[in-house]
């Protein structure tokens, strides 16, 4: 969930914390607390053991599932502030209530059309989304009668809760939080938003005519790229899939995999009698995502607003990332059971959604709180900003497509 970056650096910079990065450039980074260099040391220690325990060679997909969920130590359960201007990024919900306004629009109607009563955010951030969500319903008279936040870290369900209780403490009550997925039976909508980019994912390459899978080797001192043989089971046939003529791939091509997606999506299909899965997400297509010219694939990793291609920088201290391959994602869906319902980019959705009747409820008059909405409705819709680069996914099971934040503009043809 690396939302947006406030400052992006890619400068390079001699001096820092970072020291140099993969490609031989350094990063400037603000220096760190003594609480975090002390997860630091121990998420590296942790790791170190981890890459023993592999016999020197921790395949990529573990080592960033340690990075990021590890209890007590990975980046998302570690306690660490990640949200907002002291954080690491910026999301959509922090940017603009207006965001989960046109949201909550969205899931009142996919609500009534299969007749839900619940909601379930998975991975819910700072609780932003939920709160601002919650009232935009109880304005909309639709709420439902459980809100469920699927949260894995202790510490962010308190922000959460904290959040909850200041923005509308009177909803508080019907919202509660789980461990897993809900059991069969599910009715109502799913809703992530920036989760999918931070699910594992497998990196590879092309080298000397065949493909090599990354994996990671070091100590408690540092981590490094171990390239090896493909050993990750279903990685040599979705690189088949998606290349049966792989001689025209060049040599050192590189890029990156989800193969936890479609086991994913199972699991969702499996517990959801109907409803639908709202997904938002920054990626591409499978043309976008693996053309010839984006040749290092898309991870990126995010520390106090910096950007940087290192992952084994400041594993537990930074976000890392991958973009989502949207074709995957329709595909998987359509193999667990869901329809494609819509699919088209934030900007879209969300003026589709209703913002524009929402930002003309901003009184002018009020010259700062109006030009705050101005400021976030511009981040979220602009090309240059989210507005493009982000895109939304409806994927419905036993319900009707007619969903209308897919009205004017439907990209599903470019999947």
């Amino acid at each position: 969930m690396p939302g947006w970056p406030k400052n992006v650096d890619y400068s390079k910079h001699d001096a820092g914390v970072a020291g140099p990065l993969a490609g031989g450039w350094s990063l400037d980074l603000p220096g760190l607390t003594e609480s975090e260099a002390r997860l630091l040391r121990e998420m590296r220690q942790h790791l170190a053991a981890q890459v023993r325990a592999a016999d020197g060679a921790l395949p990529f997909d573990r080592f960033m599932e340690t990075a990021l969920y590890a209890p007590g130590l990975g980046y998302y359960v570690n306690g660490r502030r990640k949200f907002g201007e002291a954080g690491d990024f910026v999301t959509a919900p922090e940017l603009s209530p207006l965001f989960s306004r046109c949201v909550a629009r969205q899931v009142g109607q996919c609500l009534d059309l299969v007749n839900g009563d619940t909601v379930l955010e998975v991975g819910a951030g700072s609780g932003k989304m939920a709160a601002d969500m919650l009232v935009e319903l109880a304005a909309l008279d639709r709420l439902p009668q459980e809100y469920l936040i699927l949260e894995l870290s202790p510490s962010l369900q308190e922000l959460q809760r904290e959040t909850l209780a200041a923005r509308a403490p009177q909803l508080l009550p019907r919202v509660a939080w789980l461990q897993d997925l809900p059991e069969s039976g599910f009715r109502g909508v799913v809703v992530g938003n920036e989760l999918l980019d931070a699910m594992p994912v497998q990196r590879f390459r092309r080298w000397r005519g065949g493909w090599q899978e990354l994996s990671v080797a070091g100590d408690a001192n540092g981590m490094h790229d171990r390239w090896t043989e493909i050993r990750s089971p279903g990685l040599a046939g979705a690189l088949a899939a998606l290349w049966p003529d792989d001689a025209a791939v060049v040599e050192g091509y590189s890029s990156e995999l989800n193969l936890r997606l479609a086991p994913w999506l199972r699991a969702v299909a499996e517990r959801m009698r109907r409803g639908y899965l709202l997904l938002i997400d920054y990626g591409y297509s499978r043309g976008e995502y693996y053309h010839p010219q984006r040749s290092q694939g898309t991870l990126i990793c995010h520390f106090r607003h910096r950007a940087h291609a290192d992952p084994y920088l400041l594993p537990g201290l930074q976000d890392i990332t991958a973009n989502v391959d949207f074709s995957a994602l329709a595909t998987a869906a359509s193999d667990a059971g869901f329809s494609l319902a819509g699919f088209t980019t934030q900007a879209h959705f969300l003026i589709d959604s209703g913002l524009q009747d929402l930002l003309a409820e901003s009184d002018p008059s009020d010259i700062k709180h109006h030009l705050q909405c101005m400021q976030g409705v511009k981040k979220l819709t602009l090309p240059s900003e989210m507005g493009e680069r982000f895109k939304v996914m409806a994927l419905a099971r036993d319900a009707p497509p007619a969903l209308s934040g897919f009205r004017s503009r439907d990209l599903r043809g470019r999947l």
